[in-house]
């Protein structure tokens, strides 16, 4: 068993693999694992920064950025989910199981975010405990899938325009969900940049949904002749 499932207290790992339509199906299990897949979210990024930070000295910041993104998207992570034999383990609602949740890359990602902070908590929130853990998996991530995911991150994009051309402050995006069902909501999100609202996208989870918000604007941008 990979070192991340082995949690001490074993009731935070079996939290952070309940997913919301598991919990739908069974009110009385309590609390599903989306306040993880938040911490999570956070101790991923930051771990990542810092590891890049320290493996390329030459790389500037937008460099580095867009590396960032690459290595923890939902692509990404739904991979180190299985690597680290999480995607059977998931509790999911019998719904999300027969549409292929096992295998849905948004699941996986949410619920490898959502383990990397129950063992957080677990470790007595011991971030270098953490290290040890993603280091390894990020090491694992081959240099030309980064550096071709990296190319084509919108979000990054978006940010290295606003901060050339606007601000060095970063967009600010604002996502709700929509609609859709327990396993497969819809999420709209909107990226506003000095209270000035720039695009609007709508995606399956709030990554992907911000996702499509920096793109449209990055569309809109174009039309008005502001980037090619």
């Amino acid at each position: 068993m990979h070192q991340l499932l082995q949690f001490r207290n074993e009731q935070l790992l079996r939290k952070a693999l309940t997913h919301r339509s598991y919990v739908h199906e069974n009110p009385k299990e309590g609390e599903h694992n989306e306040r993880l897949e938040f911490l999570g979210d956070a101790l991923l990024n930051y771990l990542s920064g810092q590891y890049l930070f320290n493996r390329y000295p030459e790389k500037g910041e937008d460099e580095l950025t867009r590396r960032r993104s690459a290595l923890v998207d939902e692509k990404q992570l739904a991979k180190f989910a299985v690597e680290v034999g999480i995607d059977f383990r998931m509790r999911l609602g019998r719904g999300a199981i027969v549409e292929g949740g096992y295998q849905n890359e948004n699941l996986l990602s949410s619920t490898f975010e959502a383990v990397i902070a129950a063992y957080y908590l677990d470790q007595n929130s011991d971030i270098l405990a953490v290290k040890k853990v993603v280091e390894p998996l990020f090491d694992g991530v081959p240099e030309d899938v980064v550096v071709s995911r990296s190319k084509v991150d919108s979000k990054n994009r978006f940010q290295e325009w606003i901060q050339r051309n606007i601000t060095t402050n970063p967009p600010r995006y604002v996502s709700v969900q929509v609609g859709g069902t327990p396993h497969a909501p819809e999420f709209v999100a909107t990226v506003i940049v000095e209270d000035k609202e720039f695009g609007q996208g709508r995606g399956r989870n709030k990554k992907e949904a911000e996702k499509a918000a920096a793109e449209d604007a990055l569309d809109k941008l174009k039309v008005e002749g502001m980037i090619r």
